[in-house]
């Protein structure tokens, strides 16, 4: 049988959390134009996690959960505190962040699936405590407490900024943190069940997921974007830009994706709301740039805009330093990756592809004193 690069379009594995089925996505069924439209993230964790959506008893219950195990330990906090915060890639500052957690749960090697649900809670409340105490802390301030009462989405901008956000704000982080929970067997997804199938703990499995988002062809595609966005400057540079780019052969980030063929469809999401938050800010320029390059790259090379492309302005337009947009990326994530792990554990078989030996063969071992 020969190989297929990349495993693309290979069945590993099957699953009831989410879906990409003629272009449509779906989380246990529901189409991501709804969820978008309609549901808090809280509403889709659970969902992600139960594969049903909660009553509002339930959802009152879970969301009381996840701000209880939101606050960070301060062993974290110190940890966090003593890398070079000059250098250090914040990616690999939440990864190393997510396995100190796994030293100071007692839980962390109990395999029951009571155990597991409690630490799937603990891990998805303080995403975001991390991300936002190392993005603080690198600028010489404390960390910011969870605040009860508050969303997921809103406690992660209080906990950034140490001040409750504006309404816009609020729903716009919400929105991205439901377009990303979960997208099928994408690679950090598929690194997180391979490394669960060994019945390893789920620290490790949300660690190499981590590690595997962080690479730039798969979760710092939006903050490349936003990199060329700043580096045009002015919406009337965009398409001599681009054109450039192009005539160089550079990769315009952001634009097309492998698994949609007519687009991806949580793209338009977030392009209205950085339409709406760039006017907010006075920044206008950079969903009208954004929009040229669109455009031009679907007329002339037929690809249309992924979800990275309008986030990078909706997290810009937020304050949100460059770097952290993949950590928060992960913040959301990490409710798919999850998923994903309790299901793994649920029906477990070790993952163990075979590969195509290209190497040469009938060697013949000669002793070290006649090479």
């Amino acid at each position: 049988m020969a190989a297929t690069k990349g495993l693309e379009g290979i069945i590993a594995t099957e699953s009831s959390i989410s879906s990409i089925i003629d272009d449509q996505l779906t989380y246990v069924g529901y189409n991501i134009d709804d969820l978008a439209q309609n549901s808090s993230f809280e509403e889709v964790i659970y969902l992600l996690w139960n594969k049903k959506l909660p009553t509002k008893d339930e959802l009152d219950h879970f969301k009381g959960e996840l701000n209880r195990e939101m606050a960070i330990p301060q062993s974290v906090v110190d940890h966090l505190k003593s890398y070079d915060l000059e250098s250090v890639h914040p990616m690999a500052a939440l990864r190393t962040a997510v396995s100190i957690l796994g030293l100071n749960d007692e839980e962390a090697d109990v395999m029951e699936a009571s155990a597991n649900k409690r630490k799937a809670i603990r891990i998805q409340a303080k995403m975001p405590a991390i991300v936002t105490a190392f993005a603080r802390i690198r600028r010489g301030q404390e960390p910011v407490q969870p605040k009860e009462g508050l969303s997921f989405a809103a406690n992660f901008l209080y906990m950034l900024n140490d001040e409750e956000p504006k309404d816009l704000e609020v729903e716009a982080v919400n929105k991205a943190l439901v377009l990303h929970a979960d997208h099928e067997l994408n690679a950090s997804t598929f690194t997180a069940r391979v490394c669960v199938a060994t019945l390893s703990d789920i620290y490790s499995g949300i660690t190499s997921a981590i590690g595997a988002l962080k690479g730039p062809l798969h979760g710092g595609a939006n903050e490349r974007v936003m990199k060329m966005l700043t580096e045009i400057g002015d919406e009337d540079r965009a398409i001599d830009a681009i054109k450039e780019k192009l005539e160089n052969k550079e990769k315009i980030m952001g634009m097309g994706h492998r698994v949609y063929q007519n687009g991806d469809p949580r793209a338009k999401h977030l392009k209205e709301m950085s339409r709406e938050l760039t006017e907010l800010t006075g920044n206008s320029k950079w969903y009208n740039m954004s929009v040229k390059i669109e455009d031009y790259i679907k007329e002339h090379k037929g690809l249309p805009a992924n979800v990275d492309f309008y986030s990078a302005s909706v997290y810009h337009s937020l304050g949100i330093d460059h770097d952290l947009f993949t950590p928060l990326f992960a913040v959301s994530r990490a409710s798919g990756w999850l998923a994903h792990i309790l299901e793994q554990y649920d029906n477990n078989r070790l993952i163990r592809p075979r590969a195509e030996y290209t190497g040469p063969t009938g060697q013949t071992y000669t002793p070290i004193e006649n090479r």
